[in-house]
């Protein structure tokens, strides 16, 4: 996966509801702060924080990308910074949320076949 890959990746994962590919979008050692604001430190952490939110709040939910930047910060790293717009959001009692903006924005490291996050923060936007 190219530098480049990494964001429709995670879209594509995350609309799927795809926990465990949400996760192995992040180094074993990487943490995780989600758009619900969990946060987690490890793998199994991860991808159950990513599970509960596909169970729950996000469990139609759609992401359309927007702009992105990616700055390198050397050979193996780099600086992601993606803008999405979520759709499909339900509130507890299943009522459509309206879309808003988010987030991503990763510290990447490129390993042996692909870039994964050290940090990944994807927060709302206001």
């Amino acid at each position: 996966m190219s530098l480049e890959d990494f964001p429709r990746r995670f879209a594509q994962a995350f609309t799927a509801q795809d926990a465990a590919g949400l996760a192995a979008l992040i180094a074993p050692d990487g943490t995780l702060q989600s758009l619900t604001g969990l946060w987690a430190e490890s793998p199994e952490e991860i991808e159950s924080a990513f599970a509960a939110e596909a169970a729950g709040i996000f469990a139609r939910a759609r992401l359309v990308t927007g702009k992105a930047q990616i700055r390198a910060l050397g050979p193996h790293n780099a600086l992601l910074r993606q803008r999405y717009t979520v759709s499909g959001a339900r509130d507890q009692s299943g009522a459509d949320l309206p879309r808003f903006g988010a987030m991503l924005v990763a510290v990447l490291e490129v390993g042996p076949a692909d870039w994964l996050a050290l940090n990944l923060s994807f927060t709302a936007l206001p």
